[in-house]
């Protein structure tokens, strides 16, 4: 039996609030975890916290902005210590904060890297979270996601944008199997759909889990399986199929 928490990211019903009647359909339908996404916590952590707990719930990841993480470090060590989260997972990069060359994404990977050894200093640990565009080739033959993970750093793998960056998922999730400590669960429609942005509620869609299941379980950190979907017209039927699809995997 595997030793996996499932979690559900809740930036896939922030179109469909309130936060405590999402909460309490996640619970419902047997996830153990939820994964919430800033300013979802910013304001009022204590407040967030006592939402969770309410209906049973944990936050073991939360994605924090890079600009927050890196410029202050100390807040949101704080605010993971109040949401009673284990890593502070950095989400996403704005056009304007991706660097164009390799010594950029080394010098980038140093800002977050110091911010990784005062997350460790407090018992934390500190994670990055991909979209496509860090498999991009640079002019070396790299790419950013192999300057961005280690260090302290680790992987929060969505292997949903790997898939959409055209990669071979499971020779991904090897390379980086002992530096996650998560993986987003995140299906991708068949080419050409249009609907819902081209992803898909997990186990509906055109990636293969069954054949990386086997590799997902090989990291051994990785013990939570995070649930998401950009842009779901209903946010209740993706956590219900992808949990059932997801729940199918690790029993």
């Amino acid at each position: 039996m595997s030793q996996h928490t499932i979690s559900f990211q809740l930036y896939s019903a922030r179109n469909f609030p309130p936060l405590e009647t999402v909460l309490e359909g996640v619970a419902k339908i047997g996830y153990d975890a939820v994964e919430p996404y800033y300013p979802l916590y910013g304001e009022d952590p204590a407040g967030y916290r006592r939402k969770v707990d309410a209906v049973g719930l944990v936050t073991p990841t939360f994605h924090a902005p890079i600009e927050g993480v890196t410029g202050e470090t100390e807040r949101f060590i704080d605010i993971a210590k109040t949401i009673g989260a284990e890593t502070i997972v950095i989400p996403y990069l704005v056009a304007e904060q991706r660097p164009t060359d390799v010594d950029g994404w080394k010098k980038l990977h140093e800002t977050i890297a110091k911010a990784a050894e005062k997350a460790k200093a407090a018992g934390l640990g500190l994670g990055y979270h991909n979209h496509d565009f860090e498999y991009v080739t640079l002019a070396d033959g790299s790419r950013p996601i192999d300057h961005l993970i280690g260090n302290g750093v680790s992987a929060e793998l969505d292997i949903g944008w790997v898939a959409r960056a055209g990669k071979d998922a499971a020779a991904e999730i090897d390379k980086l199997a002992g530096e996650t400590i998560a993986f987003h669960i995140k299906d991708l429609a068949p080419a050409g759909t249009a609907e819902e942005d081209g992803w898909a509620d997990v186990g509906h869609g055109v990636v293969d889990w069954k054949s990386l299941w086997s590799h997902i379980q090989k990291a051994p950190k990785a013990h939570v399986l995070v649930a998401e979907h950009d842009n779901p017209a209903d946010w209740k039927r993706f956590a219900e199929r992808s949990f059932a699809s997801i729940k199918a995997l690790v029993s």
